[in-house]
């Protein structure tokens, strides 16, 4: 495909040793040849090589920057066009002159992930590649890093390839029953049937079965911590952290709005909510405060109670844990440094088959327990098999669980004797859906979207 020359400063805004300028396009190599000034001009550099040199301002002759000057000619890049990365010094000012002067010459600036976009429109990447490029930018932990490093490389892609030349060949075999009627075919598309759509069934729900780890490690855990107030709701915080995030006092009620904050547990990314304690007050500011902490109990993934080992349980407890009904909790009992005035067995009673984790959080004690059973509650071993091919996209997801739907309709149409052109229909749906998973069959304003995502220079 033919675009234009781009251009895009492809690190972070701020001051750093070193800052990037990527162009990428048919007029790259002349563009940053007619700022350059080296031992050899750039269109006579060898691919692949840095080459030191400055940048001239050709309108006044002026010396812009020194600079070490990339040069990447196609195919072999990541847009598959010629590249040029001109790495100068990072100071704001310096970077963003570079920029201005490549656009002065005849580039244009990118919009968001327009990079990626021509390395998928170029046919060097699927769109499940591209995504997980934005995957690994956004990667909280090594193990959500290496969930979008297998995407990227394309293991998700490879699967879904295999799964859609089953339903091609099935689809050839319900063809010839169709365009050849006359051979007795029928009970042969049968059989095709249950084996091949059995077997790409059995291997999407594969994929969907790590939908739920894998939705974790790319966007985080939405993790609530509540309790009644100066319980140590605060300290958990900044026990999981390893850093003092939130006031801990032993006055009840210095937490009076959420606190949140990202840790990483045992590989698994937590976005960490501290909540305002719940309980009855007259304070307005502190009311407030206490009915955000039930509205998000509803909306977390998972949910911490902290009760108090040197209290006795209390109806406010009670009432947290019956709260936290139907969701998938923990229930921290903390203080156990101090005299045991708690009913532990009640607790273990209320909280029926939800893990009861006994700490000291002033002493970090019970910490390493508590993030076990985390870990333990969405990944059950499976996180150490080694085995990365999670399916962490919403997107992806959905159009999984469709196909699915699709072969499921296939099957059962066969089975009930549905003519088979009917039959058909069903496994092009479900080849069409795959499809779209790598961006084979995808429309234009769908891919804008995907694209508008990431950031500038990417």
């Amino acid at each position: 495909m033919d675009f234009d020359t781009i251009a895009a400063i492809s690190t972070p805004m701020g001051e750093g040793a070193i800052g990037i300028v990527r162009l990428s396009g048919g007029d790259s190599l002349p563009i940053a040849d007619k700022l350059y000034k080296g031992k050899h001009p750039l269109a006579q550099a060898s691919t692949h090589t840095i080459n030191y040199g400055h940048l001239i301002d050709p309108d006044v002759n002026e010396t812009v920057e020194e600079v070490m000057v990339s040069v990447l000619r196609g195919p072999k890049t990541y847009t598959k066009e010629d590249m040029v990365e001109i790495n100068c010094h990072g100071g704001i000012t310096s970077v963003n002159r570079v920029l201005q002067l490549v656009l002065n010459n005849g580039a244009r600036l990118a919009e968001p992930g327009e990079f990626t976009k021509r390395a998928f429109l170029n046919g060097r990447i699927d769109l499940s590649q591209a995504e997980g490029v934005m995957d690994l930018i956004q990667a909280k932990t090594e193990r959500a890093m290496n969930v979008a490093m297998n995407q990227v490389e394309g293991k998700l892609a490879e699967r879904i390839q295999r799964l859609r030349q089953e339903l091609l060949e099935t689809v050839a075999h319900v063809e010839v029953n169709i365009d050849y009627p006359e051979f007795d075919a029928e009970e042969m598309t049968l059989e095709v049937l249950r084996t091949k759509g059995g077997a790409v069934r059995e291997d999407i729900d594969r994929l969907l079965r790590t939908a739920h780890q894998g939705k974790i490690l790319r966007e985080g855990l939405s993790t609530v911590i509540i309790g009644r107030p100066n319980v140590g709701k605060s300290s958990l915080l900044n026990s999981l952290v390893h850093e003092n995030k939130a006031i801990v006092t032993d006055i009840p009620g210095t937490t009076r709005d959420v606190v949140e904050e990202y840790v990483n547990v045992r590989g698994v990314p937590l976005r960490l909510l501290d909540t305002a304690g719940i309980r009855e007050t007259e304070d307005k500011v502190e009311r407030i405060g206490v009915e955000r902490s039930r509205k998000l109990v509803g909306e977390g993934e998972l949910v911490l109670v902290v009760v108090n080992q040197n209290e006795p349980l209390t109806e406010e407890d009670q009432e947290l844990f019956r709260l936290t009904e139907g969701h998938d909790a923990i229930i921290i009992v903390n203080k156990n440094d101090l005299e045991d005035r708690i009913d532990l067995a009640r607790v273990k009673e209320i909280a029926g088959n939800r893990p009861v984790v006994t700490t000291s959080l002033l002493e970090d004690r019970g910490v390493d327990e508590l993030e076990e059973a985390i870990r333990g509650l969405f990944f059950e071993g499976d996180l150490e098999t080694g085995d990365m091919s999670y399916v962490s996209n919403s997107r992806h997801i959905a159009l999984l669980t469709d196909a699915k739907k699709a072969v499921d309709e296939a099957m059962t149409a066969a089975e009930e004797g549905m003519p088979v052109d009917m039959v058909q229909i069903d496994i092009t749906k479900a080849w069409e859906l795959l499809g779209e998973v790598i961006g084979d069959q995808v429309n234009e304003s769908l891919i804008d979207q995907l694209f508008a995502q990431f950031c500038l220079g990417k």
